[in-house]
């Protein structure tokens, strides 16, 4: 049996540096860029400075606190405004936990998140739930029993703002001067969990991820100092991901915001014509988004919206060739990174001087890596992971509110890669996306770049059902009208790939179900394929 093998670079960022709340960076970040500086603007278009997000956290912070106990972890179910990054902060600082609730995940992932975190209370807007034509959900929600003789509570921004008189606006003021000392006084420690995030549910049923104040900390300075001569605090980061995924909480918010740039939050990534159009009035110069997105943006943008924009960080999707070539027109360079929600969520990125095709880049600093050997796989092998920023456990669904530790801080992601001698990761695909046919290991990945390259306009996924003969077959699910299996079976031949990779099935779909992060619904495509197969 092959050993694992280990990798580790950290020499330019140091761990202890995180030992610390998100609250407390916050203010250490003031401390160094001034609070006169712009920290937030949202669609509404309304800056506001460092200075003021404290204030603001410290008189909401107090009137949530109010509500809750400390430590009480608090559902979230908000879009990307300014007032979520005040609500983040204020609970926070009051030590509270905010759980961020996908609002796009349904009613049923909801309840289970809702059991999973063992939540009390759900804080939104009227104003949201209006606008998203989310009544009803909210009138499901508000059914759950979370104890005996007691139902979820439905907390309303609309109605606290209401409640805050005078006198705590003044409180909240003076309190905002001695920021520090009042925090302290609620703080939780740095390894205590600062918020809790549900995986995304692609494969089967979420889990709750508990990231620490030292978690979210350690990630947002690991890509700091990652991008180091790339990116600066004079940057102005454009957000449209949502909040309740890591990658738009903690790459795309905390850390432009505790690195001193400007953050443009928008409530949502689907808007192809409205996006670049902000990109073009508030002349953004990083973005972050995933593939799907990106041709989106680029596809809807009219002339001058785009040119400002210096540097992509994409990930959760592989980028297509075509979105670079989209994008290469504006002089944008796209930084392709690679993570997981346990990990807070970036473990590695590209660098405009650190890539070759098909990598995500090197680690980031303070990340060790082991790469464990996979049977029936040559070349690369599990990856597992170590480092300040890997979570402080998991919450499940059969035991709620409980936390399961990762066992001697190592991560298991689940992903097979591969490490070079220069230290580029390149994913081979995820070890339950590899199925076994004739006695042989797939990647199901490496079938839909081949596809990709036949159809790089269509969007495609490879998935494997049952086979009573070769115990696996692939199916592919395309928007490819009129794709057809002689096709594949050509370019397979000249490319030199095994007529084994050659999915047998193709479903031709209107669309391919994503998720609201831009990531492939692997669980709702599988249902497209056992519907089709049923009927």
């Amino acid at each position: 049996m092959k050993q694992a093998t280990k990798f580790e670079r950290g020499a330019e960022f140091d761990p202890a540096t995180v030992n610390t709340t998100l609250f407390g960076a916050l203010l250490d970040g003031i401390k160094r860029h001034g609070g006169k500086r712009i920290a937030l603007e949202d669609v509404e278009r309304q800056p506001m400075s460092y200075d003021r997000l404290v204030l603001s956290a410290m008189v909401l912070g107090q009137a949530l606190a109010d509500r809750t106990r400390r430590t009480e972890t608090v559902g979230v179910l908000l879009p990307n405004v300014s007032a979520l990054a005040v609500v983040v902060c204020g609970l926070n600082a009051f030590g509270r936990v905010p759980a961020m609730l996908n609002f796009s995940a349904g009613v049923k992932n909801l309840r289970s998140a809702i059991k999973t975190g063992a939540i009390g209370q759900v804080l939104t807007s009227r104003r949201f739930i209006r606008m998203s034509n989310l009544e009803d959900t909210v009138t499901a929600l508000a059914a759950i029993e979370v104890a005996p003789g007691r139902k979820l509570a439905i907390v309303y921004l609309e109605d606290i703002g209401k409640s805050i008189g005078k006198l705590a606006k003044v409180r909240g003021a003076i309190r905002s001067k001695f920021a520090r000392a009042v925090h302290r006084k609620h703080a939780m420690g740095a390894h205590q969990a600062a918020v809790v995030l549900f995986t995304s549910g692609t494969e089967g049923v979420p889990k709750g991820v508990v990231l620490s104040n030292a978690n979210l900390v350690a990630n947002a300075r690991q890509i700091f100092a990652h991008a180091d001569g790339f990116l600066t605090r004079d940057e102005i980061v454009l957000n449209p991901l949502p909040m309740f995924h890591s990658y738009g909480l903690t790459a795309a918010t905390l850390m432009p915001l505790l690195s001193g740039m400007k953050v443009v939050l928008y409530p949502s990534p689907l808007h192809y014509k409205e996006i670049p159009k902000l990109i073009g009035a508030v002349k953004a110069t990083v973005l972050f988004a995933t593939d799907t997105f990106l041709q989106g943006y680029a596809r809807g943008a009219e002339a001058g919206d785009l040119k400002s924009v210096r540097y992509i960080i994409a990930g959760a999707e592989k980028i297509k060739d075509q979105t670079r070539a989209m994008w290469v027109k504006y002089g944008t360079t796209i930084l392709e990174g690679y993570g997981a929600t346990e990990c807070a969520p970036v473990l590695a990125c590209t660098l405009p001087n650190r890539t070759k095709p098909g990598s995500v880049g090197p680690l980031l600093p303070g990340i060790e890596a082991r790469i464990e050997p996979v049977a029936g796989i040559d070349g690369g092998g599990r990856l597992m992971v170590r480092g300040p920023n890997i979570m402080a456990g998991y919450m499940l669904a059969e035991t709620p509110g409980v936390l399961v530790p990762p066992a001697g801080g190592w991560h298991d992601t689940g992903d097979i890669v591969e490490i070079d001698t220069d230290g580029l990761v390149s994913i081979k695909g995820r070890a339950k996306r590899f199925a076994k046919i004739g006695g042989e290991m797939i990647s199901l990945a490496a079938v839909e770049t081949m596809v990709a390259g036949l159809w790089p306009e269509s969007n495609s996924v490879v998935l494997s059902v049952p086979d009573e003969r070769k115990g696996e077959q692939l199916v592919l699910v395309t928007d490819r009208v009129g794709a057809d299996r002689s096709a594949l079976l050509a370019a397979a031949r000249a490319e030199g790939v095994p007529e084994l990779w050659v999915p047998k099935q193709i479903l031709v779909v209107d669309a391919i179900p994503v998720m609201a992060t831009g990531k492939t619904d692997f669980v709702a495509t599988s249902d497209m394929i056992q519907n089709r197969r049923a009927s």
